[in-house]
């Protein structure tokens, strides 16, 4: 049994399935600026596609610590699900990868037949509304138009969040539309929720960014939240750092 590509996970068996499987590599995505590999993840009679980012194939970069986008994309997954909204694929941290540790993500095959520029552009759409909060909390700074995938069923998910959890603000993404607005009923509930689980050492989330965030980054997380929590608007872009990736795309 093939495990569906389009986004209807189980948190449970899923996160199992890409921690335990055996891992086939079958091809390279060749866009990307760190080494990310096609991959099949199988286990009896379950399979699954998915991403795998081995941390030796990561480019160096100036403003982040070296061999540490993968731990951040499992520490925002465990965010979006401590939010409870499901942005981020199921997203697990391997040691025995075939090319070394790295993140395995589950992969999403995005509805071709949707207009990533236009969805971008749109101040209608709850999800895309709710990724820009989650941004803020993981202080984004890398949420580029292709980074969004619309599936044919309607979900809306968010991959490639290695460049965040960064101490100083760095919020760089293409959803400003909602800067200054209010935040949405369902946001505020969902931060003051997180906001105890961050304060809480034992919960899963603060578990998981112990292990992949430093103290000084944990902290300043919980302080966005903090900050989003009480003053319950949108963020502004900053003042010293590009307020949009590049390229958009």
């Amino acid at each position: 049994m093939t495990a569906a590509p389009h986004g209807r996970f189980d948190p449970d068996s899923d996160l199992e399935l890409l921690l335990s499987g055996r891992l086939t590599v079958i091809g390279r995505l060749t866009g990307a600026s760190n080494a990310t590999l096609y991959c099949e993840v199988a286990d009896g009679g379950r399979t699954m596609p998915c991403v795998y980012k081995p941390v030796a194939g990561e480019r160096p970069l100036w403003d982040f610590p070296d061999g540490t986008l993968a731990g951040r994309e499992v520490a925002a997954h465990a965010v979006s699900q401590a939010l409870g909204w499901g942005i981020v694929p199921p997203t697990v941290y391997r040691e025995d990868a075939p090319h070394g540790p790295g993140m395995v993500q589950a992969w999403i095959m995005a509805d071709p037949a949707v207009d990533l520029v236009a969805l971008a552009r749109d101040t209608d759409n709850p999800q895309l509304r709710l990724m820009a909060v989650f941004d803020a909390v993981i202080n984004n700074s890398d949420r580029k138009i292709g980074h969004l995938l619309p599936t044919p069923d309607g979900r809306l998910y968010g991959c490639d969040h290695g460049v965040s959890f960064s101490e100083e603000y760095k919020l760089r993404t293409v959803l400003w539309q909602w800067a200054g607005q209010p935040l949405p009923a369902e946001a505020v509930e969902r931060l003051g929720a997180l906001l105890e689980m961050l304060h809480d050492a034992d919960s899963e989330v603060s578990r998981v960014l112990a292990r992949h965030l430093t103290p000084q980054e944990r902290y300043a997380t919980l302080r966005r939240v903090e900050v989003l929590h009480e003053y319950r608007v949108h963020p502004y872009p900053p003042e010293d750092w590009p307020a949009l990736p590049w390229p958009p795309i």
